[in-house]
């Protein structure tokens, strides 16, 4: 099936050959009609799109198996250069019957869930970044001088921006995007919540929350992204998933090249990986050291994304292998999960109700895992000191043909 926004072409392969059936609409009464005419062997084949999820929900009680396959895989597999709709579901069929068609992995409907509120969460925090992206232009389009205060959207800012010289229309609209900010502002509160409470007892948010780095937010993108670990064979494969694996170019005899990122994949993980490289490159560890070491070389750019790569293999064995971070922080981590129950909408606990997130707020316990954390960070840069480099590979000398 080639699907668009309201109809859907249709080709079916039989006994080798290609039979086009014509379009079908696409509306739940239009799909279940057609899926009355299948049967539980058929296979249907679709590509990835907007709404290709709620046709597979729609149409697999009524066949064997649902396939969407990946698009630009499809496209650089059989790229023609008459495209029709006919044309594009009778590629997907010969794909399939010859199996040979790139699949993607379908997730399960409280993955998909977790993706929705993470996609738009996401959404709202691009938006409240472009409306104070406008608000300071405004300021800079009347030369008004940077805000003296730390936040220009806090109380103070805002004090601050109420005082400032600027034309009656454009101080209406400071004021509206400052309501509008407002109003995102509690939009993001009931999706946190949401999100918290959707992924407060899995084990692998938990376990990826004992990162240096990684917060509820992070984790729960990176788990809702992920989805089942096991579909990933090695770590390798997790970076390629989130497109972090860097561009390869080797043709013939010649030396392999090695670019840029793809930047293929999840794109919404990825830069929640560099989200976390950041926050994971301030905190002391070993993290920390991989950092301040790549920087020396590349700039903080590769750095951060290096690191970011790095977490990303970190997740693999931690998820694979049911193991906390060797490195991880107990105070800080049962801080990070103290907040997240909070969030969720936990009770507060008072007086001799203390848990184990209370040590974050105890000083010396704090800073002795501060110290532990920087004789980790140490360790790392004293055991790559000692690293030597490797000789190339030099092929064996040819045996000598016997006389």
């Amino acid at each position: 099936m080639d699907i668009h926004r309201t109809f859907a072409e249709v080709m079916f392969w039989e006994e080798g050959r290609l039979r086009p059936a014509g379009r079908i609409d696409m509306t739940r009464s239009g799909l279940e009609g057609f899926g009355r005419l299948l049967t539980k062997e058929d296979e249907v084949v679709v590509e990835a799109t907007g709404n290709s999820m709620a046709v597979v929900r729609v149409l697999s009680p009524f066949v064997a198996r649902m396939i969407i396959a990946n698009p630009l895989e499809v496209k650089a597999i059989a790229h023609a250069h008459v495209k029709t709709d006919k044309i594009d579901a009778g590629v997907l069929a010969s794909l399939r019957a010859a199996d040979f068609l790139p699949e993607v992995w379908l997730p399960d409907a409280d993955t998909e869930r977790r993706r929705r509120l993470v996609a738009r969460r996401n959404q709202v925090v691009r938006h409240r970044t472009r409306i104070k992206n406008e608000v300071h232009a405004i300021l800079h389009a009347h030369l008004i001088p940077p805000c003296p205060h730390a936040d220009l959207f806090g109380q103070r800012g805002r004090a601050w921006l109420a005082h400032q010289p600027l034309p009656e229309d454009e101080r209406a609209a400071i004021e509206r995007h400052l309501r509008e900010l407002d109003r995102l502002g509690e939009d993001l509160q009931v999706l946190d919540r949401e999100i918290a409470q959707a992924v407060c007892d899995d084990p692998a948010v938990r376990r990826l929350l004992t990162i240096s780095g990684v917060n509820l937010t992070v984790a729960a993108g990176l788990v809702a992204a992920i989805g089942d670990i096991h579909r990933f064979d090695s770590p390798q494969k997790l970076v390629s998933y989130v497109g972090l694996n860097p561009r390869v170019h080797q043709s013939g005899l010649g030396l392999a090249q090695y670019g840029r990122i793809s930047k293929r994949g999840r794109s919404h993980a990825r830069s929640l990986l560099v989200e976390a490289a950041w926050a994971a490159a301030k905190a002391p560890g070993p993290l920390r050291a991989f950092f301040l070491r790549i920087r020396a070389r590349r700039g903080h750019q590769v750095a951060a994304v290096a690191v970011a790569r790095k977490l990303a293999v970190v997740c693999w064995h931690l998820l694979t292998k049911d193991t906390d971070y060797q490195w991880a922080r107990p105070a800080l981590v049962a801080h990070k999960t103290r907040a997240m129950e909070l969030q969720a909408g936990a009770p507060m606990k008072k007086g001799n109700q203390r848990g184990a997130a209370y040590a974050y707020n105890v000083k010396d316990l704090r800073d002795h895992e501060i110290a532990m954390a920087e004789q980790a960070q140490q360790a790392y840069e004293e055991f790559v000191s000692r690293w030597q480099p490797r000789r190339p590979k030099t092929a064996p000398p040819a045996k000598a043909a016997p006389a």
